[in-house]
């Protein structure tokens, strides 16, 4: 038997916040936190640019307890979030900033360094700005600029914004909104007390957010045909690109198990439900292919949302995790009411989006064995833009060489060249017990050449991205030839 509540609760900004959506209100289950806001007379400095977390104007922090009960300040694409998954938590708006008798030290820094012009993107910079000053302090100007990847300017240019970041985070003080943590902490604490699912029906869709995964498990038997999300950062497109009446949703970002990492002798172990940004700072010494490929994947607002299990769910062919996680042989851990059951991630994609994962399974965690002194672990990724992008060509590859530099094994799965993450196979043969020379590698770009045959669209011809995927072959034996 689940407990189930039919009412959302959180803060906004310092006033607390009921849904019920048993009674007539204006919001759906999946109204985005965007358009909630817009419908507000005093948050309209939230603004709707792109509605697909791609400009940053509707930028937002939300403020959440972490499991030591102190508060996380995190920027989110707020027309990616769905109304429910505020439940238990704090959310600020640029309105919020500013306290009775000053401007917040980002707003003065901004104002200071002219770094609004327009002002549209500005609330989202701003908010952006606010994170990264709760945060970091003095950060460096490689932080600065992944802080702010995830906003747009079509104005000034970055440079007064970014003189902005340096202004506000390193004169780093106490804020009005520090002030007031101890009573935001308690707030949280008494509405998070109670692990009730949040179920909502109106006559056109059931929205469910469990607390716990035995609960989100029976569920999904219950419901088979619905849809789970966590982070939603694809599947909020649906509804705010596409206009997608979504009828059936399993909302699992409330769970906290699944966001957990265990590090073991022989590999580390990532909740499906851990955030894409937390899984970056977690890889950078133990798993530095896939550490780069999250360096280089979406916006930090996008990687505070987006999940590895999601990504992986996604199935698509130009995701930016299976690649590197196939190259590092990961499993996924897929669980049901009846059960686990693990499947290597190469066989657990099966076709264009789809997957081995039944009806009544949640996928749970993602397996990634420790990868030996003597193996060479490498991603690459080909996008038009360096930053907040999609992949045109991606790859992962894992390199065994003996002392004698002859190949004796090696991993090469590619995105974008077909329907699905795809290993040339003809071309891993040859290579294995070759020489790891220039010459071999020049014979094995021929058979890659033969073995793909992707399609032309927006971001890429065909025939450029046989080039791409040929050239990615030889740069990786750039980087790790012996000389």
């Amino acid at each position: 038997m689940i407990n189930e509540n039919s009412t959302i609760q959180f803060l906004l900004n310092d006033k607390q916040v009921s849904i019920n959506y048993n009674q007539v209100n204006n919001f759906s289950p999946t109204t985005t936190v965007l358009q909630y806001l817009r419908n507000l007379p005093q948050t309209k400095g939230t603004k709707e640019g792109c509605a697909e977390g791609d400009c940053g104007a509707c930028s937002v922090v939300i403020v959440s307890l972490n499991v030591e009960n102190k508060l996380e300040y995190k920027a989110y694409d707020s027309c990616l979030l769905f109304l429910p998954m505020l439940h238990g938590k704090q959310l600020i708006t640029v309105e919020y900033l500013k306290s009775k008798n000053e401007l917040h030290a980002v707003q003065q820094a901004m104002v200071d360094t002219d770094g609004s012009q327009c002002g549209f993107c500005t609330p989202g910079f701003i908010m952006s700005l606010f994170a990264l000053y709760k945060n970091s302090k003095n950060p460096s100007r490689e932080e600065i600029d992944d802080a702010l990847t995830g906003n747009l300017c079509r104005c000034t240019g970055y440079r007064p914004i970014i003189d902005a970041a340096i202004k506000s985070c390193s004169n780093h003080r106490q804020d009005h909104i520090s002030e007031n943590e101890f009573e935001v902490i308690e707030q949280l604490q008494k509405i998070n007390q109670l692990k009730e699912t949040n179920s909502f029906f109106t006559a056109t869709q059931k929205y469910h957010k469990p607390h716990a995964l035995a609960d989100a498990l029976k569920l999904k038997f219950s419901f088979p045909q619905a849809l789970v999300v966590s982070g939603a950062t694809d599947v909020a497109l649906r509804v705010t690109k596409k206009h997608e009446l979504l009828t059936e949703i399993i909302d699992i970002s409330g769970v906290e198990e699944l966001k957990n990492r265990i590090e073991e002798n022989d590999r580390i172990y990532f909740g499906a439900g851990l955030n894409l940004e937390d899984v970056r700072l977690k890889t950078e010494n133990s798993l530095p292919a896939l550490h780069k490929m999250l360096n280089v994947f979406g916006s930090r607002q996008i990687r505070n949302r987006g999940t590895l299990g999601g990504n992986v769910a996604n199935a698509s062919p130009i995701g930016d995790m299976p690649p590197v996680l196939m190259a590092h042989n990961a499993s996924v851990i897929l669980e049901s009411i009846y059960g686990k059951r693990e499947l290597k991630l190469t066989e657990f994609i099966t076709g264009y989006r789809t997957t081995q994962l039944k009806p009544t399974e949640i996928i749970t965690g993602i397996k990634i064995p420790k990868p030996d002194k003597n193996i060479i672990l490498q991603s690459y990724k080909i996008s038009k833009r360096k930053d907040l992008d999609i992949s045109t060509v991606s790859a992962g590859f894992s390199l065994q060489l003996n002392n004698e530099s002859i190949v004796v094994d090696i991993k090469m799965y590619y995105g974008g060249m077909a329907a699905t993450t795809k290993e040339p196979l003809q071309t891993k043969q040859f290579l294995i017990g070759k020489k790891w020379e220039r010459k071999t590698i020049e014979e094995a770009m021929q058979l890659i050449d033969q073995e793909f045959t992707p399609i032309s669209d927006a971001r890429s011809g065909a025939e450029a991205r046989k080039i791409m995927a040929r050239n990615l072959l030889l740069k990786f034996w750039t980087e790790t030839k012996i000389k």
